[in-house]
């Protein structure tokens, strides 16, 4: 079941997306918005449960072009958009999962029966975001061993054998690497990765 929020809870945030979602919704040149706004978030979402970085981008592009072709059948009833591009992008994952033949454990997407689980989730999303890019802005061998030991969960053994690195070295890559986004946490917002916002992305607008 789908509740609206009340009236008091619904920040002028989700009234201006709310406009922009309508305006989308007539012309769809007005999509590129959404688009912009909602791509970062959308990309880590796949990202945090897909590790395959091609996957990752083709399913991100696969989620808009699926909404863009559905936007018609939005119903705004107070959530934010996101929520629904979360619901669109687990299902690609899914579809993807069994074109592959493979099982692929994908976490729930937000439910939108409560306002504030979907706001909290939401929030979740940003805070992963930003780890993003505050791991891509790191040197390029620390950006790999981090990728490999927590993305893709190999073992310090697996990713020397694999960077063809004593495990001492490795070790002191992510050690180093550790230290270096906790460093940037404290120093606060970084700048956008450009590996998540330049050259990723591929447009959207009426012929997509």
């Amino acid at each position: 079941m789908v509740l609206r929020a009340p009236a008091s809870k619904r920040s002028p945030e989700r009234a201006e997306e709310r406009l922009l979602v309508e305006a989308a919704q007539k012309d769809t040149s007005r999509f590129a918005e959404l688009y912009e706004i909602n791509f970062e978030r959308v990309y880590t979402f796949i990202a945090w449960r897909v590790g395959d970085r091609d996957a990752v981008e083709d399913l991100t592009s696969e989620v808009f072009h699926r909404a863009l072709t559905n936007l018609h059948r939005f119903e705004w009833r107070g959530a934010p958009f996101a929520s629904w591009l979360f619901r669109i992008a687990a299902n690609a994952i899914a579809d993807k999962a069994q074109r592959g033949g493979k099982e692929l454990a994908v976490d729930e997407p937000p439910e939108m029966a409560e306002d504030a689980t979907v706001l909290a989730d939401l929030e979740g999303v940003e805070r992963r975001a930003r780890l993003f890019r505050l791991v891509e802005q790191l040197p390029e061998d620390q950006r790999r061993v981090i990728a490999m030991r927590f993305a893709e969960e190999k073992s310090i053994r697996e990713i020397a054998e694999a960077l063809g690195r004593t495990e001492g070295a490795v070790k002191q890559l992510q050690f180093r690497a550790l230290q270096g986004l906790r460093a940037k946490i404290k120093g606060g917002e970084p700048q956008r990765a450009r590996s998540v916002t330049k050259g990723k992305k591929k447009s959207v607008g009426k012929d997509a």
